[in-house]
């Protein structure tokens, strides 16, 4: 089970800290999607089981920055916010890759809405 929090109202050029707990003693590799008003799900950024690695869509490359708090807890901070970053965003669980079909398991989404 992955339960997403963090989202809310922010201005543009603002930061936010999104947070993900990952239920379970399996160790899984985690990863941000998003999803805006009329869009489809977009890979945002991604996280290797051992936090090795990292993956950033290029969208937020340079402005995001995504780590392992634990074991389970995976954190996404965004800085210099953008009107086009609104959207609900998801963790998923299970693949690592860009490709939503890959995750096994999905959180409920938390909203991130950015006023300019």
């Amino acid at each position: 089970q992955l339960q997403a929090s963090g989202g809310g109202l922010v201005q543009a050029g603002g930061s936010l800290r999104l947070s993900c707990v990952v239920t379970g003693r399996t160790i899984y590799p985690v990863s941000w999607f998003r999803q805006g008003p009329g869009k489809g799900r977009e890979f945002v950024a991604g996280i290797s089981e051992t936090g090795a690695t990292t993956l950033y869509d290029d969208s937020v490359e340079g402005r995001s920055t995504i780590s392992r708090h634990n074991d389970n807890t995976v954190l996404l901070r965004m800085t210099n916010l953008k009107t086009e970053d609104t959207a609900i965003y998801y963790c998923a669980a299970g693949g690592y890759s860009p490709l939503a079909v890959d995750y096994q398991y999905w959180g409920q989404g938390t909203q991130v809405t950015v006023s300019s």
